[in-house]
C-alpha cells in the first residue's frame, strides 16, 4: 500500500500512524479510505467521495455496474444507424479543433476507418482533451451514439490509443459516473480498472458471508463474494444473473427484515385502549352523519375499534381512492377517542389543506358541543397561546393543524389518536414525534389519497396494518376523461360555458412547477385574462385560487366558489386535495403533459362528488412527449386509482412516485421493487421466519445478518415508522 498520500492529509480526524494502527488491530481492508488504491490519490479520491460517495473499498465494491459491454466486438463506423446506443471503434484521429465560443465552446476532432468517419465531441474540459490528443494516431473509442447538427457523432467519449493490450477480454462492466468525473479522467474505464485493481486486494475472507449455510442452500443462493465479484467481472450470462439474484436478494431481505422487526415493536407495544363507543360516536353516527356509510367504510372503522380496544398501540394505514370518504372515517375516530377520555389530532402537509379539514370537521362537529381548533404556523401571539393552553390543559378536544403539532411547544394532556393525512409528504422523523406528545404512545392513523402499489406498500409500510376504502359512496357516477389538444380550445371553452349555463361550475387548473415558479405564474395570470374574454365577466363569476396569494384572499376566494357564488375557479395545484364541492362537473387541466399521473388523478377527483355526470378535460400542447402520451392515455382508460399508481410505479420507479424520497426510505443499488416483485416476496416470507424463529436474532448462525442489520439502521437513520 502506497502511504505517501496520507502523509499529507489526516483522515477520520487521525493522523496516518495511528490510521495504520486501527489497521493492524484488526480493522477490515474494506474500511480503508479509498485514496489508498492505485491510481486513485488524494485529488481523485475527493471527487469519488463528492460526486458518488465513494469514501471506502467498501464503497466502490459496491459502486456495481448496470450494464456490460463486449470490448472484444469492434463496429465498422458504417455500421452505425438509428438504433445503435454505443459504439466500439477503433480509428486514425485527425482534424483535432475547437469551436464556437463562449458557453457554446467545443473541441471537435474526426476519426476515420476503412467505412467511414465519425465525429467526436468534448463540451466540457476541452483544452484538457486537446493536449492529451494526438492526430494520425489510432485510437480506440467507446461512447454513446447521439446526433449533432444532423451527423452522428460521440459526445465525450473513453478514448484511448491502440495497443494490443487495448481491449479488455470478454464483457466490460458499465458503470454510472458524472460529468465532472469523466472531464477529470475518471472513465468507465477507470472505474473497470480501479476495481480490478481493488480485487487484487481483497480476498474471500475479507467479505464474509453474512447468511447461515441453510438459508444460502434453502433460496439457492451463490456466497457472498462470488456475488459481488461476479457482479462487477462476470464470465457469462448465467455467472451474471446468479451474482445479481444473490444481491438483490440480500438488499430486499434487509428491508423486509427491518420492516417486520418493527412490526414486531409495533405488535409489543403498550397502547391507550379504548374500551366504549359512547355517545360522541353514537350520537354521529345517529343524529349528524351527512350520508350513509359504505360497506367499506364500516369495515374499515370495525378494523379501527379492534385495533385500538386492544391494549396495542394501533399503525394503520388507510389508503382509498380519491373521493372514498377517509375523512368520515378519521372524523368518526377520532370521535372514539373523545369516548374514552382522550384528545385526537389530525396532521395534513400544508396549511391550505388543514385549513379544508378544520372546515370540514367543523361543519360535521358543529351542533355537537365538541371543540375544534387550527394550529398552524401562521397562528401568532394570544391565539396560539391560548390553543397551546388548551391542548395542556385537556381542554382542546380535536386539534387540526400541519407541521406546528410536531414542535417541541406543542404538549397534549392526553392525545389518544394522531391521523396523518397524505402522510407520503412527511418524513419518517416527522411522523414518529408524535409518538413523544404521550408517554404511552397514541394509536395512529395515516392516510393517503395515492393508493400505494402492493409491492411499494410491502418495502416501505410493511410494519403497518393496511386498511383499504375500495368502494365510493352509492350515487357517483364515473368521470368522463378525455384528452384534447391545444388546437380544440375553442370547443373545450363552449362546452364549459354550456355546463355552467345549466347551473353547474368548473374547475381550470394551471402547472404550477417550483423550478419556473416565475414562468407559471405568467403563465397563470395569461390564462386567467383568456378565461376572462371566454367568460364575459358581465354574465360569469370568476375567482381565483394560487400559492403566491395571502392566505386569507385564497381561502375568501375558495370559499366563493364552496359556496356557490363563483361559476369558475382558476387555480393552480393548491385545489388538488381535500375541496370538495358536488356541484363541481368539469375539471379542465392545462398542459396535462406536465403532470405526473398521480397528480392527474388526484386534480380529477376534485370532480364527481355530485349525482349529476361530470368531466375530466386534459388539454396538451399540438405534439407531446411519447412518456407524456402515455399517461394520458392511462388517465383516459381507467379512474381507478390503484391501476393508475401501479403504472406510475412502472413508469416512474420506487424512488420517485411521490417526487420526493422519504427520510428513511430504502435506497437499493440493484433491486427494483417493480421488476423483483418475486424476490420480494419470497424475502418477505424468509424475513417473518426468521424472527418467528429468532426474534432478536441472538443465535450465532444470524450474527452476520445482526450486524448487516446494525449496518443499515446506521446508513439510513431508520426510525420508528408512525
Amino acid at each position: 500500500m502506497d502511504i505517501l498520500p496520507i502523509l499529507y492529509k489526516n483522515y477520520s480526524n487521525n493522523s496516518p500512524v495511528s490510521y495504520f494502527c486501527s489497521i493492524s488491530n484488526g480493522t477490515s481492508i474494506l474500511e480503508s479510505p479509498i485514496e489508498f488504491l492505485k491510481g486513485v490519490g488524494p485529488q481523485r479520491g475527493e471527487l469519488l467521495r463528492q460526486e458518488l460517495e465513494i469514501s471506502t473499498f467498501e464503497d466502490l465494491l459496491h459502486h456495481y455496474p448496470y450494464r456490460y459491454f463486449d470490448r472484444t466486438q469492434l463496429m465498422r463506423i458504417n455500421d452505425i444507424n438509428n438504433t445503435t446506443e454505443y459504439a466500439q471503434i477503433a480509428g486514425t484521429l485527425i482534424n483535432v479543433a475547437e469551436e464556437g465560443g463562449g458557453r457554446a465552446k467545443r473541441l471537435v476532432a474526426t476519426l476515420y476507418d476503412d467505412s467511414g468517419r465519425i465525429q467526436l465531441l468534448w463540451f466540457q474540459g476541452a483544452q484538457w482533451m486537446k493536449k492529451s490528443l494526438r492526430e494520425g494516431e489510432r485510437y480506440i473509442v467507446f461512447g454513446k451514439v447521439s446526433v449533432f447538427n444532423g451527423y452522428y457523432n460521440i459526445a465525450h467519449p473513453e478514448i484511448e490509443l491502440w495497443n494490443a493490450d487495448t481491449a479488455i477480454a470478454g464483457r466490460q462492466p458499465v458503470y454510472s459516473t458524472t460529468e465532472k468525473l469523466r472531464i477529470k479522467g475518471i472513465t468507465n474505464r477507470s472505474f473497470a480498472k480501479l476495481t480490478a485493481a481493488l480485487f487484487e486486494k481483497v480476498r474471500p475472507a475479507d467479505v464474509p458471508e453474512v447468511f447461515p449455510d441453510q438459508l444460502l442452500k434453502q433460496y439457492n443462493l451463490c456466497n457472498r463474494y462470488t456475488a459481488i465479484r461476479g457482479v462487477h467481472f462476470p464470465e457469462n450470462d448465467a455467472h451474471e444473473q446468479a451474482a445479481r439474484y444473490r444481491l438483490k436478494w440480500e438488499e430486499l431481505f434487509i428491508s423486509q427484515l427491518m420492516i417486520a422487526r418493527l412490526r414486531q415493536q409495533h405488535t409489543a407495544q403498550q397502547g391507550w385502549k379504548f374500551e366504549k363507543v359512547g355517545d360522541n360516536f353514537n350520537n354521529f353516527f345517529k343524529l349528524h352523519l351527512p350520508f350513509e356509510l359504505t360497506g367499506a367504510q364500516k369495515r374499515v372503522l370495525k378494523e379501527i375499534r379492534q385495533d385500538a380496544g386492544s391494549g396495542k398501540q394501533m399503525n394503520r394505514l388507510l389508503q382509498g381512492d380519491v373521493g372514498s370518504g377517509k375523512t368520515i372515517v378519521a372524523v368518526m375516530s377520532m370521535l372514539l377517542a373523545l369516548d374514552n377520555g382522550f384528545q385526537a389530532c389530525i396532521m395534513a402537509p400544508t396549511e391550505i389543506l388543514a385549513q379544508q379539514h378544520f372546515f370540514s370537521i367543523s361543519q360535521l362537529l358543529g351542533d355537537m358541543g365538541i371543540s375544534v381548533k387550527l394550529l398552524t404556523g401562521t397562528v401568532k401571539g394570544k391565539a396560539r397561546k391560548e390553543i397551546l393552553q388548551q391542548l395542556a390543559d385537556g381542554s382542546l378536544q380535536i386539534a387540526v393543524g400541519t407541521h406546528a403539532l410536531i414542535e417541541e411547544s406543542v404538549q397534549f394532556k392526553n392525545l389518544g389518536l394522531a391521523v396523518i393525512d397524505e402522510q407520503h409528504r412527511f418524513g419518517v422523523g416527522q411522523r414518529a414525534r408524535l409518538w413523544k406528545k404521550n408517554e404511552i404512545p397514541p394509536h395512529v392513523l395515516v392516510m393517503t389519497a395515492t393508493p400505494i402499489p402492493r409491492t411499494l406498500a410491502m418495502t416501505l409500510y410493511g410494519d403497518l396494518d393496511v386498511s383499504n376504502l375500495d368502494e365510493l359512496p352509492p350515487g357517483r357516477k364515473e368521470i368522463k376523461t378525455v384528452h384534447r389538444r391545444d388546437a380544440a380550445r375553442a370547443g373545450v371553452m363552449e362546452f364549459l360555458r354550456k355546463e355552467v349555463d345549466i347551473g353547474r361550475q368548473v374547475y381550470i387548473v394551471y402547472p404550477l412547477i417550483e423550478e419556473s415558479e416565475k414562468m407559471d405564474y405568467e403563465s397563470l395570470m395569461a390564462g386567467y385574462e383568456q378565461v376572462k374574454i371566454w367568460f364575459n365577466e358581465n354574465k360569469y363569476r370568476i375567482a381565483m385560487v394560487h400559492g403566491r396569494q395571502e392566505a386569507g384572499e385564497r381561502e375568501r376566494n375558495m370559499q366563493r366558489f364552496v359556496k356557490g357564488e363563483a361559476d369558475v375557479l382558476v387555480a393552480t395545484t393548491v385545489i388538488e386535495v381535500g375541496v370538495n364541492v358536488p356541484n363541481a362537473s368539469v375539471m379542465l387541466i392545462e398542459s396535462a403533459e406536465r403532470f405526473g399521473l398521480s397528480q392527474l388523478h388526484q386534480l380529477r377527483g376534485r370532480v364527481g362528488r355530485g349525482a349529476d355526470q361530470s368531466y375530466c378535460i386534459l388539454l396538451t400542447g399540438n405534439k407531446v412527449s411519447d412518456e407524456s402520451y402515455k399517461r394520458i392515455q392511462i388517465m383516459v382508460s381507467t379512474t381507478d386509482g390503484f391501476k393508475i399508481a401501479e403504472q406510475d410505479l412502472a413508469m416512474r420507479g420506487p424512488g420517485d412516485i411521490y417526487g420526493t424520497r422519504q427520510s428513511g426510505e430504502f435506497k437499493f443499488k440493484l433491486a427494483d421493487i417493480v421488476a423483483d416483485g418475486a424476490i420480494l416476496e419470497q424475502t418477505r416470507h424468509a424475513a417473518l421466519q426468521l424472527i418467528a424463529q429468532d426474534p432478536a436474532l441472538t443465535l450465532p448462525q444470524h450474527r452476520g445478518i445482526k450486524d448487516m442489520l446494525k449496518q443499515q439502521n446506521r446508513q439510513s437513520h431508520w426510525g420508528k415508522i408512525s
